[in-house]
């Protein structure tokens, strides 16, 4: 380090005080070195120390430079140089490189820096200190984040509060509160813009409000609040049954009730018959639901419910129902379907005789409506046959009424002759007589008659 000024020490003075005889070799001591001062000592001008930037900032990079003057280098020995902070010496020591990087500078590096050349004769020079001062940045804009994101943690589950700052150098002071008061939890000091602090396990006591600060010896930069929500999965969830009485009867409404008793909200349920969901709702502030179900025969069976809020779906155990299904209603039921069956095997052979008897019935009507129409009974009639001596018993058969021409009505009638015991074969009919067919002429046609194989 570079040598003190020579000067007399004020107590060697006082000891020499008139009176006394001052000491022969401290006396001799003095001389020499008041006569070896200036030469020992260096010129300040032949060696100057210089800091680019000469104003650096916090984490930045320094040089430093150690220039000799030209009458310093007449000396035509190889140099050696060495850079000093206060009295410590700084990078690998002395090289023959008049410069030293210096990578990153903080605020406690500022201080008095200078440098030292010397030569293989051991001729030793200094400059003159120079004073540095690291520029450090404040602390600013600071905030605070929660991992999982949004505050949302589950009970029992690790919380990690990370306070993050925008820009700040060197060491930084992070604290971290919870509450609105402010109850530390927290303090570590490191040189980084972000710093972690971790709650294991969280119960419900750590659902608050937390800060933080950031402070780099500026003053402190303080985060926004965050809310914490500490939620706990649901548990089982119970199913109840609200019949309106004792049994459930077809027709009945009724209340299936689903409750999980613990469990942070929002909470969805959903309900089931046998495996098949009937419905779902949903709570906002915790509790139960309710799902209301008309009875009928098909609603016996099994039936439970589930509870989720996203942590976890519970299932409840399942509760037996049984729709009981009145005497009546059974004898109704049973009725229906035998009624059903034999619809189903007898019912073309009844609508076959239900048409046969339509048609029978409807026949009958319109006969006795025009009885009329109703064909005339033959009347006897004895005809007279030429040498006849005993009137023959004759057979008529009626056939063929028709209107035959105009307005006139006739009939055909055919008979039979009976063969006569003593027939007289020379007899014979009359002339222009038919013994086989006979027309007579009933009466005048009027407009209601009609042809009765027509009418048929």
């Amino acid at each position: 380090m570079p040598p003190p000024s020579v000067k007399l020490d004020s107590s060697f003075a006082e000891k020499a005080s008139p009176g006394t005889v001052p000491n022969p070799v401290l006396m001799l001591l003095a001389l020499v070195l008041l006569m070896c001062a200036a030469p020992c000592e260096p010129a300040s001008e032949a060696l100057l120390l210089t800091a680019r930037p000469s104003r650096p900032k916090e984490g930045g990079s320094m040089t430093l430079t150690c220039e000799m003057q030209a009458t310093s280098q007449k000396l035509g020995a190889p140099v050696q140089f060495c850079f000093f902070r206060e009295s410590q010496a700084l990078g690998q020591g002395c090289s023959h490189s008049p410069e030293l990087q210096l990578p990153t500078v903080w605020r406690k590096d500022s201080g008095s820096y200078w440098c030292k050349a010397k030569t293989l004769a051991i001729r030793v020079t200094w400059s003159p200190r120079i004073q540095i001062q690291v520029q450090g940045v404040p602390v600013w804009n600071v905030s605070l984040e929660t991992q999982p994101p949004g505050g949302q943690v589950q009970k029992g589950k690790k919380l990690v509060l990370i306070c993050l700052a925008t820009q700040g150098t060197g060491d930084i002071t992070f604290s971290w509160y919870k509450g609105v008061l402010g109850l530390i939890l927290e303090t570590k000091t490191q040189r980084s813009l972000t710093a972690k602090f971790e709650i294991p396990a969280v119960t419900d006591s750590d659902a608050e409000n937390y800060f933080c600060t950031a402070d780099n010896g500026y003053h402190p930069s303080i985060s926004e609040l965050v809310s914490v929500t500490v939620r706990s999965p649901v548990s089982r969830p119970v199913l109840t049954l609200g019949a309106p009485g004792a049994q459930a009867f077809p027709g009945d409404m009724m209340e299936l009730r689903c409750e999980a008793q613990s469990g942070s909200p929002p909470i969805r349920y959903r309900f089931y018959h046998e495996d098949i969901i009937l419905g779902s709702n949903s709570t906002l502030s915790g509790g139960g639901a309710s799902f209301n179900l008309s009875l009928t025969t098909e609603h016996s069976g099994n039936y439970s419910c589930e509870a989720d809020n996203g942590l976890g779906a519970q299932r409840s155990e399942a509760v037996m129902l049984s729709v009981t299904v009145p005497v009546e209603d059974r004898k109704e039921l049973l009725a229906s379907g035998v009624l059903e069956g034999l619809l189903g095997t007898l019912g073309p052979t009844v609508m076959a005789l239900s048409l046969c008897c339509w048609l029978k019935k409807r026949l009958g009507r319109r006969e006795a409506e025009d009885p009329g129409r109703i064909p005339p009974s033959p009347v006897p009639q004895v005809p007279n046959y030429i040498n006849s001596a005993v009137p023959l018993q004759e057979q008529f058969v009626y056939e063929n009424v028709n209107v035959v021409s105009g307005d006139e009505v006739y009939s055909l009638v055919y008979h039979r002759q009976q063969e006569r015991q003593a027939a007289d074969p020379q007899r014979t009919p009359t002339s222009g007589q038919n013994a086989s067919a006979i027309y007579f002429k009933l009466k005048k046609a009027s407009p209601a008659d009609v042809d009765y194989e027509d009418a048929m």
